[in-house]
């Protein structure tokens, strides 16, 4: 069994002391004064208030950038490996090709319609202050000063799949199926299922046959057979293999 492919969630960047996203303080389950996640975290909201939007981002997301992989990522590193995680630890850990299938909190990109071939670039978080955020963060982003808006193809967007997008090349996506196809197991580490890319995971091992493992303190029962659960965090287990 040669090709086995790692698929992470939050739960393994918890111990680098990033909050899980539906845990109690989960990114998630934390929402703004007016909006919840499900409604902050949208391409309509990026649209419509972007104010709210990059304010809710940085404090969520961008207050982490400096946190370090921990030994978890590093055993990884050399592995075929696909994370829900947006914080970048497995690129820090030294993993040259792993999949970060719902974006970079380092980079951003310009803002495009889905499916546009565009590239990624890296977000200049340090010219942000924090002492005038949201301004700062309109400036970073390049959003129209009069109208407050971004504009299609001039202003910025995060480089972060969001509830209302769907997957596209801009997130490797078919070279992620193309992982799950030909898999000889696929490991699930820290994640809910809760998400597309985890039930597409899933659907392609039930199809196809693969042998799934699934490590986490408290796992999700899979309708499927051919699972062996691992009731511990990632990092005991990395230490029982």
């Amino acid at each position: 069994m040669n090709n086995i492919l790692y698929i992470t969630g939050a739960g393994v960047s918890s111990e680098s002391g990033i909050p899980t996203f539906r845990g109690e303080d989960g990114f998630w389950t934390i929402g703004s004064k007016n909006y919840t996640p499900m409604e902050m975290a949208t391409r309509a909201m990026y649209e419509s208030n972007p104010e709210q939007f990059l304010s809710w981002y940085y404090n969520r997301f961008a207050t982490y950038r400096n946190h370090g992989p921990n030994e978890v990522h590093h055993w990884l590193s050399d592995k075929n490996l696909i994370t829900q995680n947006i914080d970048g630890l497995d690129g820090k850990a030294g993993n040259k090709n792993y999949i970060a299938i719902h974006g970079r909190l380092d980079q951003m990109t310009l803002f495009h319609h889905q499916g546009d071939d565009v590239q990624t670039m890296q977000t200049p978080w340090d010219d942000v202050n924090e002492d005038n955020l949201i301004p700062s963060l309109l400036n970073v982003f390049n959003i129209d000063s009069k109208t407050k808006r971004p504009i299609l193809n001039e202003s910025f967007k995060p480089y972060v799949l969001l509830f209302d997008e769907f997957y596209t090349e801009l997130y490797r996506i078919s070279e992620a199926q193309e992982r799950m196809h030909n898999a000889d197991k696929i490991i699930f580490m820290g994640t809910s299922f809760s998400v597309n890319i985890t039930q597409m995971a899933l659907r392609t091992a039930v199809n196809n046959g693969i042998p799934i493992e699934v490590v986490d303190p408290q796992p999700i029962e899979l309708p499927y057979s051919n699972v062996t659960y691992h009731k511990m965090k990632a990092s005991k287990y990395i230490q029982l293999i």
